[in-house]
């Protein structure tokens, strides 16, 4: 009993050593444990380094667009532009090409006949053409070859121009008529009953006033007079002397290129000139007159592509500049006045 009693004794000494000794209990959360740092993995190796492809060349540079419109101090203005898309067109200043006339005005014009008897040749052309029919003058404008191959190939002893073209009779027995009379932009615009009309209206003037040869001044107006004098279009066509013959008329029908600059076959004066030496061969032959002396011709050959190539070689404008037809017309031609017109040759 007493051995017992010591040991509870013992025992109840030994207890607040041991309640003396917990650690105390700290505030706050509790410490969750730390998870584990996942394993490093190794280090891939680096493959082989890819060769370098050819450099792309550069593509064209860009051409500067405008410069944007500065305002009066001489800044940018301020402000958007104005999408541009494919409604938007650009509106062009209008020439007043006839001094404030009107096409219409201008088609109620027309152009005089110059014809006399027994005249050696006869220049016939299509209708009057606007600007021919608003001047009153045969083969105006800078851009026609007629007078400058009336030149050229000895017709005339100086270099004319449309304001003489009264004085052409009586001085070089030269006259002029049309087919139709009636003034129009161009030859598309005549109906065939004025086309039918008119070849017979000149055949009477043919007939009338007897001239040696009638020169058609291009391909386009001898087919149809042919198509309506002869019923059908010539199959082959040639410049030259034509093998036709108007009945009870002994006019010879001669073909030469349009004196327009805008005939593709023959673009200068120059491509033009041997026909109009051969029209002259032609009415000495046909009067018995020798042959001169003056212009020949010992071989003649034509190739419209060395034509343009020799063109654009030597820089050849024809009729750029000629002063004649500005003091004649009051420098309208040369001041943006009446251009050429398509379709038609006399006066154009």
């Amino acid at each position: 009993m007493a051995h017992m009693v010591v040991s509870h004794e013992l025992m109840a000494q030994q207890e607040p050593a041991n309640i003396a000794k917990a650690p105390a209990k700290k505030r706050g959360r509790t410490a969750q444990p730390k998870e584990p740092k996942p394993p490093k993995m190794p280090k891939a190796k680096p493959g082989p380094k890819a060769k370098p492809g050819p450099k792309a060349k550069p593509g064209p540079k860009a051409k500067p667009g405008p410069k944007p419109k500065k305002g009066k101090d001489g800044q940018e203005a301020d402000g958007t532009q104005e999408k541009i898309d494919k409604t938007f067109k650009k509106v062009k200043k209008k020439r007043d090409r006839f001094k404030g006339m009107t096409e219409d005005e201008v088609m109620s014009r027309t152009l005089t006949d110059i014809l006399d008897y027994n005249l050696d040749y006869v220049i016939i052309g299509i209708n009057p053409g606007l600007v021919a029919a608003y001047i009153g003058r045969w083969f105006p404008g800078h851009g026609n070859h007629f007078w400058k191959c009336l030149f050229l190939s000895g017709f005339t002893d100086e270099q004319l121009n449309h304001m003489s073209d009264t004085s052409l009779p009586e001085k070089y027995k030269i006259g002029f008529t049309n087919m139709v009379a009636r003034t129009t932009p161009g030859s598309k615009d005549l109906s065939t009953k004025e086309l039918r009309e008119g070849a017979l209206i000149l055949v009477e003037k043919l007939k009338k006033y007897k001239p040696l040869i009638a020169v058609f001044n291009g391909k386009c107006i001898y087919e149809m007079f042919c198509r309506e004098m002869f019923g059908k279009k010539p199959k082959k066509l040639d410049f030259g002397l034509q093998p036709h013959k108007i009945p009870d008329c002994e006019v010879a029908l001669y073909l030469m290129p349009s004196s327009s600059a805008r005939c593709a076959q023959f673009p200068r004066a120059q491509d033009k000139v041997h026909f109009y030496i051969k029209l002259r061969e032609l009415r000495d032959q046909l009067k018995g007159v020798a042959r001169s002396d003056e212009i020949q011709e010992l071989e003649y050959s034509f190739d419209l592509g060395l034509a343009k190539e020799d063109a654009k070689r030597m820089a050849i404008k024809e009729e750029a500049y000629d002063p004649g037809y500005e003091a004649a017309f009051g420098g309208a031609y040369g001041e943006g006045g009446p251009g050429p017109e398509e379709g038609q040759s006399n006066g154009h």
